[in-house]
């Protein structure tokens, strides 16, 4: 693929403020999950990290905080809205050693190797991620490390099934797949990272499940359905008036609770290897 941009398909969530607000508070909740995956690839003290698809950029204070200010972290996002959002909390919080830019980072001469390149929910967006991956690499140092973590939007639902929450959940993943995006590129990175030619990666699965009045995957749902009600209409899968917003999460938390069961969030799939190829 050379150095030739990694075309997306059409990113359905846009980059309002609502959209970037939403993807910080997502990404607040999986952050645990997040950073047990940076833990287990080895990402730490004065190592220089390259986030693709930093998006509203807690991937990249999160790799900030690990690397710490010996360490540095480029964040490359194609959405300018999003850049600066980023940059404006790295700013507000006086950190240093983080830059964020707009671009694909597949064309960007960064004129230095990375000893990590890092993404999150990012791959499932390109319509050929072993061509990203395989592309991505050429900044990798030799024996850098290589961590991705993507979605298996298969796991979302509840159990016992709860009507409102499994069909908001169907309408998310309809969204998705009609614009291009793979629900499922999570199970996929295995065979992503041999077929670019990477050594076989590790591999670990985190999935948010909980029940009761308090579990926020109810929020996170309708929060990403509000994102998507542009394109759900666009595409006659689902209207503002279908959804009701003004009440979808409590509908969903009152489903769940009165029949005693569980909701859970799509499964989070991490896969990490070192070196940039099989030898």
């Amino acid at each position: 693929m050379g150095t030739e941009a990694m075309e997306q398909p059409g990113y359905a969530l846009g980059h309002s403020e609502h959209e970037l607000a939403r993807l910080s508070r997502q990404g607040q909740i999986f952050l645990p999950f997040t950073r047990q995956l940076f833990d287990q690839a080895g990402i730490g003290s004065g190592m220089h990290v390259l986030d693709v698809g930093s998006g509203a950029g807690d991937v990249s204070l999160l790799a900030a905080e690990l690397v710490g200010p010996e360490g540095r972290v480029v964040g490359v996002d194609c959405a300018e809205a999003a850049v600066a959002w980023a940059t404006a909390r790295v700013r507000s919080q006086q950190i240093e050693h983080v830059d964020f830019l707009v671009g694909d980072p597949a064309i960007i001469e960064f004129g230095q190797q990375f000893d990590a390149i890092v993404g999150r929910f990012v791959l499932m967006y390109y319509p050929d991620p072993v061509a990203a991956v395989r592309t991505l690499a050429r900044h990798l140092h030799p024996n850098g490390v290589m961590v991705f973590q993507e979605f298996d939007m298969e796991y979302l639902g509840t159990h016992p099934a709860a009507p409102t929450f499994e069909r908001a959940a169907e309408w998310m993943r309809a969204a998705f797949r009609a614009t291009g995006a793979r629900i499922r590129l999570g199970a996929e990175l295995y065979p992503v990272f041999v077929s670019a030619g990477l050594p076989r990666p590790s591999l670990r699965m985190d999935i948010l499940i909980g029940g009761g009045a308090e579990f926020q995957g109810y929020g996170l749902l309708a929060a990403v359905l509000e994102s998507l009600i542009p394109v759900m209409e666009q595409l006659g899968i689902a209207t503002a008036a279908d959804i009701n917003f003004a009440t979808l999460a409590e509908r969903m938390r009152d489903e769940v609770v009165a029949a005693k069961g569980v909701a859970l969030s799509p499964a989070l799939i991490g896969a990490w290897c070192r070196g940039t190829s099989l030898g």
